[in-house]
């Protein structure tokens, strides 16, 4: 294999990961949807991902709890990014990547050492407070990591968990309010969530 020179690796263009993490209502998606309008005000080249799953507002935009919105590609799979993706394109951008499986890490990385600008906005923790794959391994990669916080419905303090309240043991359950609530570490109930605690 043919090593690059130092003059070589200087000319690449440089690409990287961000990863923006955190519970639900944090902001994730927002703050991902900024800076992927910012890298359009720039005229760099821009595309956007979402999973099939999220089917929670519009199908073809990704779309904040505020409303901001940019137009996306929907997938099934995170392989899925490498066939839609343009030869021209600078900055991927991808939301709620948590459910997109274990490639996303692959996927990652390799738009990044390609050159590219990869910035994906997920859920680390699950309903059960616990790592949701793959998002730990994407922290550990990334060159760059935001951690937004929600706001505590119960006693106002910063939030990072993501209550479920409804009855549910699946690991998967799209929806938000009325389904959701941030808590703080303080006031989260962990799974299964006792009656007198629901929908309070």
């Amino acid at each position: 294999m043919q090593e690059l020179s130092a003059t070589d690796s200087l000319s690449r263009p440089r690409g990287w990961i961000e990863v923006i993490a955190g519970g639900m209502f944090s902001g994730k998606t927002e703050a991902l949807i900024t800076r992927l309008r910012r890298a359009l005000i720039a005229r760099q080249s821009v595309q956007a991902f979402k999973p099939r799953l999220d089917d929670r507002y519009e199908a073809n935009f990704i779309v904040s709890h505020s409303q901001l919105r940019i137009e996306t590609h929907v997938i099934e799979q995170a392989e899925d990014i490498l066939d839609c993706l343009l030869p021209n394109t600078q900055v991927v951008g991808v939301d709620e990547g948590q459910f997109l499986g274990l490639g996303l890490v692959a996927v990652c990385r390799r738009l990044a050492d390609e050159g590219r600008r990869v910035i994906v906005a997920a859920l680390d923790l699950d309903y059960r407070g616990e790592p949701f794959e793959p998002i730990p391994h994407l922290l550990a990669v990334a060159e760059y990591v935001s951690k937004p916080q929600a706001i505590c419905v119960v006693c106002g303090h910063p939030a990072n968990f993501s209550q479920r309240l409804i009855a549910d043991e699946r690991r998967v359950v799209v929806g938000a309010e009325g389904l959701y609530e941030a808590r703080c570490r303080h006031c989260f109930v962990p799974y299964p969530v006792p009656s007198s605690d629901r929908l309070m």
